[in-house]
């Protein structure tokens, strides 16, 4: 994992708020395309996508304040690469297709787990839901 950590951490630097708020404008459609992943192998990958959606619009539209800014740019980053089809493995390859994106997002939600704790009580969700399991 600590290859990807080195790779999400290096990939959020690039993120500027300019780019997040370019995303932003984006996420509306990359949540419902996210909704319509299919992988068994990482059930829990539909909703961290969710939940770092939400997050990086509350973030940027000022509705929630206290996230650090390397949490969101690291979940730009995530969703970014997340949406792109191709990333270290296509996501077009049988059973693992999105063992790339969950490990990204996982990096991300492992990272940043005390700050989105507290975001997803702030925003009364469950965060044991969320989790950072595959």
């Amino acid at each position: 994992m600590s290859e990807i950590v080195k790779f999400v951490n290096n990939g959020a630097t690039t993120i500027t708020p300019a780019i997040a708020e370019k995303v932003m404008r984006q996420l509306p459609q990359w949540k419902l395309e996210f909704t319509q992943i299919h992988a068994p192998l990482f059930p829990h990958l539909v909703d961290q996508l969710g939940f770092l959606a939400d997050a990086v619009e509350d973030a940027v539209e000022g509705a929630y304040k206290e996230l650090p800014y390397c949490a969101i740019a690291q979940a730009v980053f995530a969703l970014v690469y997340s949406h792109k089809k191709l990333g270290i493995i296509p996501d077009s390859i049988l059973n693992l297709g999105y063992a790339d994106d969950s490990s990204v997002v996982r990096a991300v939600l492992i990272q940043n787990e005390k700050a989105f704790a507290i975001y997803a009580g702030a925003q009364g969700r469950d965060w044991q839901r969320i989790t950072s399991q595959p």
